[in-house]
């Protein structure tokens, strides 16, 4: 496959051209379609190493994703992102074909547009204009893009950060494409992301006929007292950099179809968002304890997929806010909320933060991406690497 993407007048890359090359991949998660290649072959021609790796696990697709790296000394940037999708559901609800990338009034449409394609294209033209200005840049960059970050996430980053580990390849600084901003470029970065811990209570009782509730034991009531006492707990205060941590009940179930008969078992379903107050085995601990004073008779599975990070105190955070607000010209703010993302992966090893384009309409019909602000985040990027490798 073969992709145009340079401007024809600079040579330089065109970040509204990529994206819409990019765009074009029907890239849903397994699937690819090119997705990784249309970054790829620009990344080459301007001298990156590109490691194609592929990661299979049972019971998983497949994933294709790549880590290239141009530079092998002094510092070390890696730019994270990912290529695969959502799906687009009905076509026909969309104004435009969410694979055809149309431009119409200023504004590109389609499918990962804002999440996360036109950030990883921004990123790259960044590049090209950086090492334009700099012909004898002698450190590192690099770009970890994989195609597993909207699905189980099993075969994507977190494998690449282990092979990346293996072969040396761990940044000193990292920074994640994701859409960050709500209303306007330049109104936030992610300087971290708050936990995500999911439980699971089951409570046994002895079915029977609701006429004669004394010869069975309905899971119902004592389910209901143990989830008022989840509600009702206040984990915390939040702190200087998170909000309050807080407890949501997803689901509710008895499996029972019909309104005389008591059921077997009751089972429910939360959700816990915590801050760097907690962290998993803490937070399951607490929560048993609090349990366990209502009543011991229950069963409880927990299992997290992310533990809280944030990254303060660091001349990265403060490199990457002066380059978004002197790009933008607005004063942008730390934050650290919204859902997980594949930062939590590399928090461990260097700093990260989060910036990108806006997510008003990730995942929803018609998603789309002013061509204004992907121009807006190339030239914000671009300022990032001058500052950074100043």
């Amino acid at each position: 496959m073969s992709f145009s993407v340079t401007n024809p007048v600079t040579d330089l890359i065109d970040p509204v051209l990529l994206t819409q090359e990019s765009v074009r991949c029907k890239s849903i998660t397994p699937a690819d379609d090119g997705a990784l290649e249309n970054l790829a072959q620009p990344l080459s021609r301007m001298g990156f190493d590109i490691h194609r790796l592929r990661f299979e696990q049972e019971g998983y697709d497949p994933i294709d994703n790549i880590f290239a790296r141009r530079g092998t000394t002094g510092r070390h940037l890696c730019y994270m992102g990912h290529t695969d999708v959502v799906p687009a559901g009905r076509e026909s609800d969309w104004t435009h074909p969410p694979f055809a990338a149309n431009i119409e009034n200023g504004i590109l449409y389609g499918r990962g547009v804002a999440d996360m394609k036109g950030g990883n294209c921004a990123f790259v033209a960044a590049v090209s204009r950086f090492l334009n200005e700099r012909p004898d840049f002698g450190e590192s960059i690099s770009l970890l893009i994989t195609g597993d970050e909207e699905a189980k996430a099993v075969n994507g980053t977190v494998k690449v950060i282990d092979w990346m580990r293996e072969q040396k390849h761990m940044p000193d600084v990292a920074l994640v494409g994701e859409p960050s901003n709500t209303n306007h470029m330049g109104e936030m970065i992610r300087v971290g992301r708050r936990g995500s811990l999911n439980g699971k209570i089951m409570v046994r009782g002895i079915q029977g006929h609701s006429a004669y509730p004394e010869r069975s034991d309905n899971p119902v009531p004592h389910l209901v007292r143990l989830l008022s006492r989840l509600i009702d707990e206040k984990l915390d205060h939040g702190t200087a950099d998170f909000p309050p941590s807080h407890i949501v009940i997803s689901s509710v179930d008895v499996g029972n179809p019909a309104p005389n008969v008591i059921p077997a078992r009751a089972e429910a379903l939360f959700n816990i968002r915590f801050n760097d107050t907690w962290n998993a085995a803490k937070l399951e601990s607490h929560l048993r304890h609090i349990l366990d004073a209502i009543n011991p008779n229950y069963e409880m599975d927990v299992w997290c997929n992310a533990q809280s990070f944030v990254t303060v105190n660091h001349p990265w955070r403060d490199i990457v806010l002066a380059a978004v607000e002197k790009i933008s010209g607005k004063k942008p703010r730390a934050d650290t909320g919204g859902g997980t993302s594949d930062a939590r992966f590399i928090a461990q090893d260097c700093p990260v933060v989060e910036y990108g384009l806006l997510n008003t309409t990730i995942h929803k019909i018609d998603e789309h991406a002013p061509v204004a602000d992907i121009e807006t985040l190339t030239a914000t990027y671009t300022e990032i690497l001058r500052s950074y490798f100043a």
